[in-house]
Parts: structure tokens; C-alpha cells; sequence
């Protein structure tokens, strides 16, 4: 069925809405104010899906994309929207998502732009196939809404460096006779290329993930002929996962030839990353994010003691101690913790703790002891808090509690755990940490009433 919409706001997930009547569509690849002629793709009892076949009259904010694979990669999305309008759409999709998770209308702040809107991808990961019959290694990202991967020569939302890199990895590799992944068949040795690259010193990380459990010979050369081609790249991991499975690491990571971790630099603090510990992927927002909660933290509770939540290598941690008393950063994953501590000493800091441990279990010990702070701060994977954690975060907590997300369904509904104990949104803001992208990074400051 084809009918003519005009499309009425983008919603969250990345897709634009518009209705026919009181039946709402949602339309891939749509722009607030295009005038379209879509065919419905699904139809269900409440809304449909529809793809444009041709649009009849664009938007104002439409514009060309600048990658020509926009249209087919599922890696980017929103490209063909400016971006003023992109941090109002982002702005807008905070405010409905927890207006309608939580029934209420809170006031949102604008989304803070990103300093860089292309090459500002410091971290990738890259799925591997190859083709059957020239046996040409392929890389780059799934087409949208499926696992066919779509080979790119060229992203411009990461740097020239990284674009060329992968590119002599795929050539080397297949001089190495190293096979790309078959995700249908389960063969093939290489499953993902993983390149962080720090934002200002430019050291480069590379981790391959391959299908095995021990490392082939094939791929300690290829490790040394990157090394010895780019001294920007400081070391090279094997990860591996033979396991059928969507999970992209495994459990086990290797060095195959240099350093296992990279140096970053932001607003003249030092972090370890090692290659299986979070950090930001835009390092360039990430800064603008740090700078926000600061700011929030120094102008609510002088020489706080603060718990940093879900910490990772201690990034926050590291950047609030200046204006702390103490902070105690808790984190589950090994080499993050690890990582951290080495933090500390990067940036001769003596006020943080810093203990691994499954953030529910770090929390119930902490109760147990009558431990409480001024303010917590969480920034939890895409899942958000689970119920315990949050419930814990709150009784833990006398002042504030800063909350950043990088997934506003799950943010808000942790926001109604926290409202249970007595803690209320004060100050909502969305920053663009993914530009040209529908995803959307939200810090939130509750207060203890």
C-alpha cells in the first residue's frame, strides 16, 4: 500500500513519525516537514512501517548526506538532517521518551552540540567476511536492520588514519591467507577488527577478534607488518570468541605485539585504556560531558565524597577529584579496574578508591558498613541500573545523584526507581556524543527531597 504523509518529528530509535488519521506510521529514513509518498513494509493492529518510494516535497532541514552509503549502511542514520535540527530532534526525544515512561513533563535542556560532527568515531568495531570466490577480505557495517555487511572503503564519521589502516589490514590479510568470518556457517578466523585511537597523543590499539582459541602465526605477522608500517599504532591484541553468538569480545585477550593498552589525553588528564575497558567513543564530547558534571557537582556540595558508579577506568573519577574529598569508583570489569588504578598514578591523585566488584554487590556491602555519600554518580551500560542497584544507588545516597545515559528508555525508567526513594530530576541535559546518529547521551541530577 502506498500513501502520501507528511512527516510530523523523528522519534526515538531514529525513525520519523507521521499518521494517517489517528494510525501512526513510522518512515525509515524520513525528515521533520518532508511531504513523502511511502509504501507500508508491516502493519500491526496500532502503527505501521513504511519505506519512502519518493519524496514530493523535502524538508527544510533536509540535506545531502555525505557519505554515499548513508542510505544502505546502518551505522549512521541521520545524516541527511542539519544538525541544528538533529539537537532539537535529540532535545525533543528526551523530553517525550520520559514524559512517556514516567508520565511527566520535565523540562529539558538543549542538547549540547558535538565539537566535531565527522572523524570524531575514536573507537570502532568493524565486522570481517570475505567474499567466496576472490577470497577479498571485507569490512565495515550491517545494512540496516539485518547482519549483510555493507564493505566501506571510507567512513567519514572516523579518521583518514583508521579508513587507511583497515585498509592495509584487509590487504594483508588476505596476503596471510587469513580468512574473513562466515557468521552463517561459523568458519573463518577473523570476526571483528577493533581500532581505538586516542583524540590527541594519536596512539592507535587494534584488537582482532578472531574465531579460535589460540592465536594462528598468521596473525602474530600480521600484527608485526602493521606495527612496523604505522608507528602511530602503539600495540596489537587478539581477542578470542569462538562462540556462536551476536557478543562481539570474548573472555581471553592476547598481546600479539606491542603495548595491550593506549594513552588518551583530555583537559590535561591522562587515561589508560586498555583493549577491553569502556571509554568514550567522541573523547571531543566526552569532554564537553566531564566539564557538565563538574560543574553541577562543584555548585551543589563543596569537597563532596562522592561514588562513582559503573566507573569503567575511572574516567569521571578522575576528572572530579580535584573538588572532592573522596571518591570510591566501582567497576566490574577487571582490566577497567586495572586500568584505573594505573589512572591514579598517571594523574598523582590519592582521594579515589577504586574496587572491582558487580556494582549490586559493591552497594549492599557498602549499606551494610552505613557507608553514604553526597553524591552518586552512575553511568550504566545501555541496560541501565538493574532494579537492585538503583534501589541500593538511592539508600547510598544523601544529596544528589548525577546519572548519565547513554539510553533514555532505560534512563527513564531508573528515574522511577529513583522517585520512589525521593530523588527528583532537577536538571535534564541531552549532549551529542553520537552526531549524525539517532543515539543520544543524557545527564540527569536528581535531588534527595
Amino acid at each position: 500500500m502506498i500513501n502520501k504523509y507528511k512527516i510530523e518529528k523523528m522519534v526515538y530509535g531514529g525513525n520519523s513519525l507521521a499518521r494517517s488519521g489517528e494510525y501512526t506510521v513510522f518512515i525509515e529514513n524520513g525528515c521533520t516537514g518532508d511531504i513523502v509518498e511511502a509504501e507500508t513494509i508491516k502493519k500491526t493492529k496500532n502503527y505501521a512501517v513504511a519505506k519512502i518510494n519518493e519524496i514530493m516535497e523535502p524538508s527544510e532541514y533536509r540535506i545531502n548526506p555525505i557519505c554515499p552509503l548513508h542510505n544502505v549502511c546502518g551505522s549512521c542514520g541521520w545524516q541527511h538532517i542539519g544538525y541544528k535540527r538533529q539537537l532539537k530532534e535529540k532535545q525533543n526525544i528526551v523530553k517525550e521518551t520520559i514524559k512517556n515512561i514516567t508520565g511527566k513533563d520535565y523540562n529539558v535542556e538543549q542538547t549540547i552540540p558535538s565539537p566535531k560532527i565527522k572523524e570524531y568515531r575514536c573507537k570502532v568495531q568493524l565486522p570481517v567476511s570475505q567474499t567466496k570466490v576472490s577470497k577479498r577480505i571485507l569490512t565495515g557495517y550491517f545494512k540496516k536492520n539485518s547482519h549483510e555487511l555493507i564493505n566501506i572503503k571510507y567512513c567519514p564519521m572516523q579518521s583518514d588514519l583508521i579508513n587507511e589502516i583497515t585498509a592495509f589490514i584487509k590487504e594483508e590479510a588476505q596476503k596471510l591467507n587469513i580468512t574473513g568470518y562466515d557468521e552463517k556457517h561459523h568458519t573463518g578466523l577473523l570476526r571483528h577488527i577493533i581500532i581505538r585511537q586516542s583524540s590527541n597523543l594519536n596512539n592507535i590499539l587494534i584488537t582482532f577478534v578472531i574465531n579460535a582459541v589460540n592465536s594462528e602465526k598468521s596473525m602474530y605477522t600480521l600484527a608485526e607488518n602493521i606495527i612496523n608500517k604505522y608507528e602511530q599504532v602503539k600495540g596489537v591484541c587478539a581477542n578470542f570468541n569462538n562462540k556462536r553468538t551476536n557478543v562481539i569480545t570474548g573472555e581471553k585477550t592476547i598481546t600479539l605485539t606491542g603495548n595491550a593498552y593506549i594513552i588518551e589525553e583530555l583537559g590535561g588528564r591522562k587515561y589508560k585504556i586498555s583493549a577491553g575497558s569502556f571509554f568514550q567513543v567522541n573523547p571531543y564530547c566526552a569532554e564537553l560531558i566531564f566539564n557538565k558534571v563538574y560543574e553541577l557537582v562543584e555548585n551543589q556540595v563543596k569537597n563532596a565524597v562522592i561514588l562513582d558508579a559503573y566507573s569503567g577506568v575511572s574516567s569521571f573519577g578522575v576528572w572530579l577529584s580535584p573538588i572532592a574529598s573522596k571518591i570510591v569508583s566501582v567497576e566490574e570489569v577487571k582490566s577497567a579496574s586495572d586500568d584505573a588504578f594505573e589512572n591514579l598514578k598517571l594523574n598523582n591523585i590519592n582521594n579515589i578508591e577504586i574496587i572491582n566488584s558487580d556494582a549490586a554487590i559493591a552497594f549492599n556491602n557498602m549499606l551494610k558498613k552505613g557507608v553514604h555519600f553526597d553524591i552518586s554518580l552512575t553511568d550504566p551500560p545501555r541496560k541501565g541500573c538493574s532494579t537492585e542497584s538503583a534501589q541500593a544507588l538511592c539508600e547510598l545516597t544523601s544529596k544528589y545523584i548525577i546519572y548519565v545515559s547513554c539510553n533514555v528508555s532505560t534512563l527513564a525508567r531508573d528515574m522511577n526507581i529513583f522517585e520512589q526513594y525521593g530523588f527528583t530530576p532537577v536538571y535534564i541535559q541531552p549532549a551529542d556524543m553520537f552526531p549524525n546518529t539517532p543515539h543520544i547521551e543524557t545527564i540527569v541530577m536528581f535531588k534527595k527531597q
